[in-house]
């Protein structure tokens, strides 16, 4: 058995015809006899023959590739979202490509260009590290899922300050007149952030934020999340806590059980997310489920109608171009017995 991969030329010498007759009965062109249809797939079954991508999209044809970045399919909501995206992908008829970023930006860098040169149909971008110049470049379909990346590019998203502000609402009305923001960065971008702020401000009470980097390895992560909010417990009571992620609540909550504080009769914790691995292992915490199935389906959607033509990408430089759509799901509330209600 030969080593290497078969090629057009193996294919059309076992069946018999013309590699131009190869290629009219993979791009389905032309008249062509039911015979020769058949001695054409008889032989790339036999000699197990693949197209080549690269080679179709040289040719200006479609690879039938999207690649989806995000920071790590290790981490729950990232996970699901790529199981969705796939899925939705698949019943269109396309394959992806998964990348993890790690949360470090010279990889997205690496990765994008990975993805541009093998001329992928369109690209998924779910990873969150900022100021990268490099998309400004990309002229192929682009969608971003909860990132905002340019203008001229759709992003697709829970409604994040709504469901921040229902989180810390949640918090509020079971009893907690100190509540506290968990989260990996503080700033205008982040809509969670806004929504607890404006939550706890009508409330009449003091914004409290802590944060821990999202990019934060796991072997050092639960003790600066314990570091910050002993910090924030030295200087403050804290009776509340909303972690921006269900990863950062479940380290909210191991941080109560090493100070032996009644959750939630002493300190009421809410997450976000709510993604099955999450509800399996931690069923009662309580938390803001994100839409993920719907959010991954409208992303694809966007993504294949700039494809198909049927909704092109504004350039950014491009004057007098109106602002890409954002897509915005509601978030739920998931109550749990670590919230007092």
């Amino acid at each position: 058995m030969s080593s290497r991969e078969p090629t057009l030329a193996d294919v059309a010498e076992l069946a018999g015809v013309s590699l131009t007759t190869v290629s009219r009965v993979l791009n389905n062109r032309g008249y062509l006899s039911e015979k020769t249809k058949k001695n054409v797939a008889d032989a790339i079954q036999t000699l197990g023959y693949r197209p080549n991508s690269l080679a179709r999209a040289l040719h200006g044809k479609r690879t039938q590739t999207v690649g989806l970045i995000v920071p790590a399919v290790s981490l729950p909501f990232f996970g699901e979202l790529a199981v969705e995206v796939e899925n939705a992908l698949a019943e269109a008829g396309y394959r992806i490509l998964i990348c993890n970023s790690m949360g470090r930006a010279d990889r997205e860098r690496e990765y994008l260009s990975l993805l541009v040169g093998n001329r992928v149909d369109g690209i998924i971008s779910g990873a969150h590290n900022e100021g990268l110049d490099e998309y400004d470049t990309i002229r192929m379909p682009l969608v971003t899922i909860d990132r905002e990346l340019s203008p001229s590019v759709p992003n697709v998203r829970c409604a994040n300050e709504e469901a921040g502000a229902m989180a810390t609402r949640a918090l509020i009305e079971g009893g907690c007149s100190h509540p506290l923001l968990l989260t990996s960065r503080s700033g205008p971008r982040n809509l969670r952030e806004a929504g607890y702020r404006a939550e706890v401000e009508r409330a009449g009470l003091t914004p409290r934020i802590v944060t821990v980097p999202f990019d934060t390895p796991t072997p050092q992560r639960f003790a600066m999340v314990r570091n910050a909010l002993d910090e924030a417990r030295a200087a403050s009571p804290v009776d509340g806590v909303f972690a921006t992620d269900d990863l950062a609540a479940a380290e909210v909550l191991e941080w109560a059980r090493t100070h032996s504080l009644s959750v939630p009769t002493d300190l009421s914790i809410i997450g976000f997310d709510g993604t099955e691995t999450m509800r399996r292992a931690l069923p009662h915490l309580a938390t803001i489920r994100q839409p993920i199935a719907e959010i991954a389906q409208a992303a694809v959607s966007i993504l294949l109608d700039q494809i198909e033509g049927k909704a092109p990408r504004s350039s950014s430089d491009e004057a007098g171009a109106a602002p890409a759509q954002t897509v915005e799901f509601p978030g739920m509330l998931i109550p749990g017995r670590s919230l007092a209600l």
